[in-house]
């Protein structure tokens, strides 16, 4: 439930909510889904929380994070920190959950709703310490997943949970129409 005179603050768990949005098999439109929480009450900040790989000549996730930075974002990335496993394979590490956890806790005193884009359940505490503080908190995730993506604790403790499922027309990107031309060159590349 949103009313339109409450301020409110987007929380965006990036890669969390990324992994969702594939899982459910669609790609998120951040003008979009900015557009509709400006429309759902006062927009105060959205965030936008994620790591990079700094060491990469090109990352994917680098296109994204400058349209977000120009676009009414405010970004909180660090360098994702690269490392060997056990068994020899390459794993990244980059966390953001503090930097969001502080974040939110500050921002608390200025805004009436919170809505974090994130299934992570070590957010549980985070949203309870906020509703103490008299702030709402909806929480925006999936259970439509196999395995679900939103923690039970996280969906408990929360004042809402918003199926991303049921936003999928809202702040879904439109499927990528192949162009004629790009079938033409794959045609005749065969």
């Amino acid at each position: 439930m949103f009313y339109k005179d409450e301020r409110l603050a987007l929380f965006i768990d990036g890669s969390n909510l990324y992994a969702a949005a594939k899982s459910l098999g669609f790609d998120i439109d951040y003008k979009l889904l900015r557009a509709e929480f400006m429309r759902r009450g006062k927009l105060l900040r959205a965030f936008y929380y994620t790591a990079l790989l700094e060491n990469d000549e090109y990352s994917p996730i680098r296109p994204l994070v400058d349209w977000l930075n120009y676009n009414g974002f405010s970004m909180v990335t660090k360098p994702a920190k690269e490392y060997t496993d056990s068994q020899g394979r390459r794993k990244v590490k980059g966390n953001m959950d503090i930097e969001l956890a502080v974040d939110a806790m500050e921002l608390a005193p200025r805004v009436d709703h919170i809505v974090l884009f994130s299934g992570d359940g070590d957010f549980r505490p985070l949203v309870e310490s906020l509703q103490r503080q008299g702030v709402r908190v909806s929480v925006v995730s999936t259970i439509r997943s196999q395995p679900p993506m939103i923690s039970d604790d996280l969906r408990r403790q929360a004042d809402n949970f918003i199926e991303l499922e049921d936003l999928r027309d809202v702040i879904g990107r439109p499927p990528r129409e192949p162009s004629p031309d790009r079938e033409e060159a794959f045609a005749a590349s065969k």
